[in-house]
């Protein structure tokens, strides 16, 4: 199906969301800012840039982090692909197979990665699936199966914590009766039962992947998990025959996944201690943060920079660049409040310009102009080195470029951050600064200084009003689609 042609449904939160705030329509552009892997035998840089580049990515700390500073999709797989090359190990900390990051190699054969780090593509990094991550053992065959089916060698080089979560199909099950119950409040989960698993992390009847090694006690554990779940919901049916089955595959699973299985937290902090360079891939993003995000409506772990230690178990003290990943507007799927909300129809619709639609589940994105109030508050809580801005291009042609600087109470008082309250959220009213757009390609430009000048200025305010440098600007869809300064 051609992206391009597709229509925002009437139904769609687009269009009937009670978190909109403003509507208009933009003009026609581009396709979205996807990855387009290069095989490479070694960590080469893309013929890109400036005489800069390599040393920009070169003196990033030893271990460095990716993460995103909206709700999700920003575009992280690209810039860890990117800088895969220079680092020996790349890392998740958190999430599980509801994360997405759509990847292009030179054919263009589409790649869809879930659980396996971006740094798969690069054959010399060590990927490691951390403690922190809720691993679907299906999902994670398939994303393997499909990579060395295409040629991408995976053995040996994936890691498995075993203290990582398992999540089951009934997990998934009960996501969807969760949702289900809240009706009209519904937080609009990907149903890949991921706050189910993370809720039987917490109430500590989990089962781990460790627990695949003692096939003579998992079955009183799995059945003490099924039970729950049919005694919590009746829409949900246990019978032993189902035990017996999920008892049978999981034996079979624990067998193919063995060779993968690693303790990951010595495996981590030996590397360090061996001065291995580490780059951690956060999934999702901070505005999704269970603490620091839009509550409810937020995923059921800690994309931010604290969820880094805790996923990995490594110390704060070795933690040196983050890097953030911003869109060059705003996206969200699923439910939950967005006050820089715009609502555009037909071709040109901000949606259907950038391709807004999620790798994981489809579903096209709510879309809205860049909210600096929320990017601020996102600074703030992780302390970016850098800041990396993503999908510059697909502003292109607009006649004037909005930014959501501030947020104030229906009586004109300023709200001085994002707020927790959502009610407080809900009834703010956005102060737009508006910026001059240009009416050029820049999706082959490679050097900052020749953007146009309104371009430049949109970047350089970003800077201005989050005090973090932008210092990897993407504008198009290859790998070298990307400018460093």
């Amino acid at each position: 199906m051609n992206l391009s042609s597709l229509k925002l449904s009437q139904a769609s939160p687009l269009t009937n969301s009670k978190w909109s705030r403003h509507r208009t329509t933009l003009l026609h552009h581009r396709n979205s800012d996807v990855i387009a892997v290069q095989p490479r035998a070694a960590p080469t840089l893309f013929a890109v840039t400036t005489s800069e580049s390599p040393s920009r990515i070169e003196s990033l700390s030893q271990v460095s982090g990716v993460l995103g500073c909206q709700w999700g999709d920003e575009g992280k797989g690209k810039l860890v692909d990117i800088l895969a090359g220079h680092f020996d190990i790349v890392a998740r900390c958190q999430g599980g197979a509801n994360a997405g990051h759509t990847v292009y190699n030179a054919e263009g054969k589409k790649f869809a990665l879930h659980l396996v780090p971006s740094g798969i593509f690069n054959e010399n990094t060590v990927c490691v699936i951390g403690n922190g991550v809720v691993v679907d053992l299906p999902a994670l065959f398939n994303e393997i199966d499909s990579l060395e089916a295409n040629g991408v060698s995976c053995k040996g080089r994936i890691l498995v914590s075993d203290r990582a979560q398992l999540v089951f199909d009934f997990h998934q099950r009960v996501d969807g009766l969760r949702e289900a119950e809240l009706d009209k409040s519904f937080i609009g989960t990907t149903g890949k039962g991921i706050g189910p698993c993370y809720s039987s992390k917490v109430t500590r009847n989990v089962i781990r992947v460790s627990d695949l090694r003692h096939m003579d006690t998992f079955p009183h554990k799995l059945d003490l998990l099924l039970s729950d779940a049919a005694s919590r919901f009746t829409g949900f049916k246990y019978t032993p025959d189902m035990l017996r089955g999920e008892v049978e595959r999981y034996k079979r699973f624990s067998e193919r996944l063995e060779p993968f299985i690693a303790d990951t937290v010595h495996f981590m902090n030996e590397s360090i201690e061996q001065k291995r360079k580490i780059l951690v891939e956060g999934a999702q993003a901070t505005m999704l943060d269970i603490d620091f995000g839009t509550y409810p409506f937020v995923t059921s772990s800690s994309p931010s920079a604290g969820g880094i230690c805790t996923g990995l178990g490594i110390s704060p003290r070795v933690v040196g660049d983050l890097i953030g990943v911003v869109k060059a507007y705003t996206t969200r799927v699923g439910c939950g409040p967005f006050p820089t909300e715009i609502l555009g129809q037909g071709d040109d619709s901000l949606g259907t310009i950038g391709q807004e639609f999620g790798p994981t589940t489809g579903r096209a994105r709510r879309c809205g102009w860049l909210d600096m109030v929320a990017l601020k508050y996102c600074c703030q809580i992780n302390g970016f080195s850098s800041l990396n801005l993503t999908k510059l291009d697909v502003l292109s042609n607009l006649p004037e470029i909005q930014l959501g600087v501030a947020y104030k109470q229906i009586d004109g008082t300023p709200l001085k951050s994002f707020p927790a309250d959502l009610h407080l959220l809900e009834q703010s009213k956005v102060e737009y600064e508006v910026l001059p757009g240009w009416r050029s390609d820049i999706s082959c430009i490679r050097n900052y200084s020749d953007l146009p000048k309104a371009a430049r200025q949109f970047v350089e305010r970003i800077e201005e009003i989050v005090g973090v440098p932008v210092n990897y600007i993407g504008v198009g869809p290859g790998r070298d689609a990307l400018i460093i300064k």
